[in-house]
């Protein structure tokens, strides 16, 4: 008796509304398995992340930004350097707690240093009197250079739009 009950409603329900209803359906074992939403893929990480990521954190931790977007032509050199020294000490700490550097050749500046054949054209910068069409073995060191050895930047929040370096602030009183 149950399925002549189905058999009406499937066809009543057919002729008036187009559709089987959801529990027709089901009780016939026709359901169709509804996709599932997709979530939208999260955005690829790209090499600017990082560096705004970095620009956060220098302006979370010490307000470089601020510092540097300043007009600083009104003050005088002592009040520059006074408010530089604590920036100096709090820029610092951030960059060795999230990034570790050496010094790509790790000699006395102004003294005589060789530069290994097998360095990266990219890791040592010629300048002065240099050769056409050769690379030097070495010269005077004026910069060691820094190169990052290791990274370690949090991961970026869920949602976090990566452009915005500092949100703005609104205390609400």
């Amino acid at each position: 008796m149950r399925r002549i009950a189905l058999a009406f409603r499937s066809f009543f329900a057919i002729l008036f509304q187009g559709r089987l209803p959801d529990e027709v359906a089901a009780a016939l074992g026709l359901t169709k398995a509804r996709p599932q939403p997709v979530a939208a893929p999260a955005p690829a990480a790209t090499a600017s992340d990082g560096a705004l990521q970095m620009l956060a954190i220098l302006q979370r931790d010490s307000r470089l930004i601020d510092f540097l977007m300043e007009d600083i032509s009104g003050y005088s050199d002592e009040q520059v350097g006074a408010a530089v020294r604590g920036l100096h000490e709090q820029c610092r700490q951030s960059v060795s707690r999230y990034v570790r550097l050496q010094p790509v050749i790790d000699g006395v500046e102004g003294t005589y240093s060789r530069v290994d054949a097998g360095e990266s054209p990219a890791a040592v910068k010629f300048i002065g009197n240099v050769p056409v069409g050769g690379r030097p073995g070495g010269g005077l060191l004026r910069h060691k250079g820094w190169r990052a050895v290791k990274i370690d930047l949090p991961p970026l929040a869920r949602g976090h739009e990566a452009a915005v370096v500092a949100p703005a602030e609104i205390e609400i009183e």
